[in-house]
């Protein structure tokens, strides 16, 4: 293969490859093999993909090349791509980077991952988590630590952190996140790539678990894609969403279109600031650079709102619910009553109807993914104590929830995007977030944003 290949597979999208194999210009075993290269050169310092599958995915890659010679056509038929490690995938070790786990093997595929496999995608191996999915960190005594390609002393965020890596760093076009506490949204902001976290329930979770935990419909998460494009967002979604099998015979997924096809039609609302996290100037200052240029384009922008619901009262019953999922099974955990448990249930309906109501008046919100860009590694094992520096004063580390947790909290899709680069050259990105069940208003947006200031650049030096 001549390098000049290997460099036009490395740039190109889901998108691409997946006409480019249909139409003979590559074969999906070309496409592979560079992706495989891509991999062994550049991932020593990085660290993110550290399950791999090479010869499966070989051989993947050539069924996939039978298949468009019989004249099949799929959505990502021949794509390479790899996953987040929590997935799992038959015969590959999930250990959700826990030493207890390290010798246990997936017996199946998760609903996912079938999903994509019948798609055509090939899977390369998988990319790396913190313990338990619990940082933004990916950083765990099985695989080590990943590095941010943009700058290796800085994490690539958490905990899809070995995704956002592996896609900024130029090795597949497709991955394949979870979200609950920002967990693709992060560490896309912080790598400059794109993230979706759908609608609460459209794309099941069963199969992404820890080993003994069924996972079904787990409280808040989410399963979704990343990428280096906002179509390849939806390219992926459209593989993923639907039932899973104990719904299917009554249910089905129709995602209504995006609202709008031009940026001048949307109504925006931006948010730059929470009373329960901080936020660094130079994001305040990109978010409202981005909504100045929206302004002068024509778009509608409000940069305040009575009707969204109160953010304090928002995060606090967001925390509750997530800590109950988070610290399931952990000794000395305590969990809510049925009761208390139920009353967290109608306080956070009563969140999604008061989103509902924001979304009678705008089409999409704009808003920080986290308070700050990508942070230097911080081993210190008491995460509760650590501290963020933003705007010269310490900031508590998990503060930062708030911001993902205002999409999480109602079950809304939000789609993070990059819109710029610090001055010390560190990607900067938000979270569209919209209507529930509307996914494809926010990934159009993105797109939007994308052909109109632009969106992935590539680290330097990849």
């Amino acid at each position: 293969m001549t390098d000049t290949l290997n460099s036009d597979l490395a740039d190109a999208t889901a998108g691409e490859t997946v006409r480019a194999i249909a139409a003979g210009k590559i074969s999906a075993l070309e496409a592979t093999d560079a992706a495989i290269a891509r991999i062994e050169a550049r991932d020593g310092a990085i660290n993110a993909v550290v399950v791999r599958d090479f010869d499966r995915a070989r051989d993947a890659a050539k069924q996939a090349d039978a298949a468009v010679a019989r004249g099949e056509r799929r959505p990502l038929l021949g794509v390479p791509i790899t996953v987040k490690e929590a997935h799992w995938v038959a015969g590959l070790p999930t250990t959700w980077g826990m030493e207890m786990w390290k010798d246990w093997t997936a017996p199946v595929d998760a609903v996912g991952i079938q999903r994509v496999r019948a798609a055509g995608a090939v899977i390369l191996g998988k990319t790396n988590v913190p313990p338990m999915l619990a940082d933004w960190q990916s950083d765990n005594p099985v695989y080590g630590r990943t590095s941010n390609p943009w700058n290796l002393a800085r994490t690539a965020g958490g905990s899809s952190g070995g995704s956002a890596a592996a896609l900024a760093a130029g090795y597949v076009p497709l991955e394949f996140g979870s979200d609950i506490g920002g967990s693709i949204r992060v560490p896309a902001a912080f790598c400059g790539v794109y993230g979706h976290k759908p609608s609460y329930g459209i794309v099941p979770l069963r199969g992404h678990t820890p080993p003994g935990v069924d996972g079904y419909n787990v409280v808040l998460a989410v399963v979704g894609p990343m990428a280096r494009t906002a179509a390849d967002l939806e390219l992926a979604l459209d593989a993923m969403a639907g039932p899973d099998e104990l719904d299917m015979a009554g249910y089905g997924l129709t995602l209504p279109p995006a609202r709008h096809r031009r940026l001048e039609d949307f109504r925006v609302l931006v948010i730059d600031s929470h009373p329960m996290a901080a936020l660094d100037e130079e994001i305040r200052a990109a978010l409202d650079g981005l909504a100045g240029r929206l302004e002068d384009l024509g778009v509608a922008v409000d940069r305040d709102s009575d009707l969204l619901p109160d953010p304090a009262e928002a995060h606090g019953v967001y925390g509750l619910i997530l800590n109950a999922a988070m610290t399931r099974g952990q000794p000395g955990a305590r969990s809510p009553s049925a009761h208390e448990w139920m009353d967290l249930h109608d306080a956070q309906l009563a969140i999604r109807r008061q989103w509902a109501q924001v979304f009678r008046a705008y089409d999409v919100v704009l808003a920080p993914t986290h308070g700050s860009v990508a942070f230097p590694h911080d081993d210190s094992p008491d995460m509760g104590a650590r501290k963020l520096l933003i705007n010269n004063e310490l900031s508590p580390y998990f503060d930062q929830l708030a911001w993902p947790g205002m999409a999480t909290v109602a079950h809304l899709p939000a789609t993070a995007a990059p819109i710029g680069l610090s001055r010390a050259g560190m990607p900067i990105g938000i979270q569209i977030i919209g209507p529930y069940l509307e996914d494809r208003t926010t990934i159009a947006f993105a797109g939007l944003l994308e052909r109109e200031f632009g969106g992935f650049r590539k680290p330097p030096g990849y």
